[in-house]
């Protein structure tokens, strides 16, 4: 909703303005124009990545008018996942949560938590580095280096659209003087014409630089700086499971795990002491 909030206060800002000096809108709509620009600009995407890139773009940016984002249940429902499972641990041993992590779906202790076995990254972040505490007695700054790898590719995957189509956005007020610089050659064809028809003919073909710059900098480029901070957004919780992971694997209790994790969460989203405490009982 805040997306669509923000295009319109832009359309709506530079349209009165304009309208204010009794602009004609409909000189501003321009089909041609808007294919020879956006056109180019994709085809200029599809050039410049790979196919898998363009997908990512493609899926990210029809996701952008969901809020995203993790909320502070999300986290407490995943702290308090993983205090069951450090409980389990200790009281029955690793080998205990072994089918577990095999099928969390399945899983009765993974099941109870909807947000997290939607997370399907997050969950197989869980699960991966469960197996390798099950199967290896990895000491724990080695476990923290192996998470900062998987974090750190997880995190190079999801920024890779966001900077395709900042890429693809920083060319369109190219694309626009193409388009404008083609309107002009148009423009010279009808040379012998009156003045006020090749006055209208120019003010069409400069309309090109104008939907390409805004286009750039009022739509593209806002929608992948979004992109790009929901993918940073996405990372803290996979630096919230590492934190508890790391915890527990050096030794300490479940609760003092889960507290060290509760600890890496960002202030404006973090519970209380309290929250976590009520939502592990639950």
């Amino acid at each position: 909703m805040t997306v669509i909030i923000g295009m319109l206060m832009v359309i709506g800002a530079i349209l009165g303005g304009y309208l204010i000096e009794e602009g004609n809108v409909a000189l501003l709509l321009n089909p041609p124009e808007l294919l020879i620009i956006f056109g180019s600009a994709f085809g200029s995407l599809v050039v410049g990545s790979p196919m898998k890139v363009v997908k990512g773009v493609i899926s990210n940016v029809t996701s952008i008018l969901k809020e995203g984002g993790h909320t502070k249940q999300d986290y407490l429902e995943m702290l308090a996942l993983l205090s069951i499972v450090f409980s389990k641990v200790r009281k029955e041993g690793l080998i205990s949560i072994e089918a577990d992590v095999e099928e969390p779906n399945k899983s009765p202790m993974f099941s109870k938590y909807k947000s997290v076995i939607s997370n399907h990254h997050a969950m197989r972040f869980i699960c991966d580095n469960l197996k390798v505490i099950i199967t290896t007695n990895m000491p724990p700054h080695e476990l923290a280096d192996l998470l900062d790898i998987d974090i750190e590719a997880n995190a190079n995957e999801e920024i890779l659209p966001a900077m395709a189509l900042q890429k693809m956005g920083d060319a369109l007020p190219g694309f626009g003087i193409v388009a404008a610089v083609l309107g002009v050659v148009l423009t010279m064809e009808k040379i012998s014409e009156p003045p006020a028809i090749l006055g209208h003919c120019i003010g069409s073909a400069l309309v090109g630089t104008f939907l390409g710059v805004l286009l750039c900098y009022g739509f593209v480029g806002p929608i992948a700086t979004n992109l790009e901070l929901k993918a940073k957004e996405g990372e803290i919780i996979f630096y919230v499971i590492k934190t508890a992971l790391v915890a527990f694997v050096g030794g300490a209790a479940p609760q003092i795990a889960v507290e060290s994790g509760r600890r890496a969460i960002p202030g404006h989203d973090r519970p209380t002491f309290s929250e976590l405490e009520n939502a592990v009982r639950k």
